[in-house]
């Protein structure tokens, strides 16, 4: 089973995908935790250009390409290869970030995209995918509150309000296309009911496979 982990950075995503694993690694299962951009050697060099605020003049066309090519790797060398031996595959962030970013938060072609993206994954699909949906404004607080404690400010974190929320739009957009995929969690909780929800999600989507 493949499960993708989705939302903008400073809902809490980093966090809970860490304790779902954590949860599901105590209950026997063979789970491989994995994120986007990196997890690889060469996904990881390129998150850092990618991320790097000194790119602040990268194009949305060279930045979707280089998303593409991270996740290019890390399906060929880590998500294939752990679901080929039947293990259950968490990845913080996957393809529908590409969608929500570079497609309605840049504005470039989702017709394009799904083209690229078809071909970069080897039209690999998630089983389940979980949206930790903030508004904008919150998550980027939350940003800007952890960087006293060694958090990450980005180049994308750097784009005006109106791109976050064009972001937002566009994951209630996939979510609508796609909704048996989906499953929503108000991020905006605490950190406790954020996971008790999750793990309620999991759980049914689970045990429905077994039947």
């Amino acid at each position: 089973m493949f499960i993708t982990f989705e939302g903008p950075d400073g809902g809490g995503k980093t966090t809970q995908v860490a304790m779902t694993v954590e949860t599901l690694k105590a209950r026997g299962l063979n789970v491989l935790l994995t994120r986007e951009p990196g997890g690889t050697d060469i996904g990881n060099q390129i998150r850092h250009v990618l991320h790097d605020m000194k790119n602040h003049a990268m194009h949305p066309r060279t930045e979707l390409l280089m998303y593409s090519a991270s996740r290019a790797q890390i399906v060929e060398e880590v998500i294939k290869p752990h679901m080929a031996k039947g293990g259950l595959v968490i990845c913080d962030r996957f393809f529908d970030s590409t969608y929500a970013y570079q497609g309605y938060g840049h504005g470039l072609d989702l017709n394009q995209l799904k083209l690229i993206t078809e071909f970069a994954t080897g039209g690999l699909k998630p089983d389940l995918t979980v949206l930790l949906d903030i508004a904008p404004e919150d998550s980027l607080q939350r940003r800007l509150s952890s960087l006293d404690k060694g958090g990450e400010w980005n180049r994308l974190d750097a784009m005006a309000i109106d791109f976050h929320k064009r972001v937002r739009e566009g994951y209630h957009a996939l979510v609508a296309a796609d909704p048996k995929r989906w499953e929503v969690v108000n991020a905006a909780q605490s950190v406790e009911k954020v996971q008790t929800d999750i793990l309620a999600v999991l759980e049914k989507r689970l045990e429905s496979r077994k039947k």
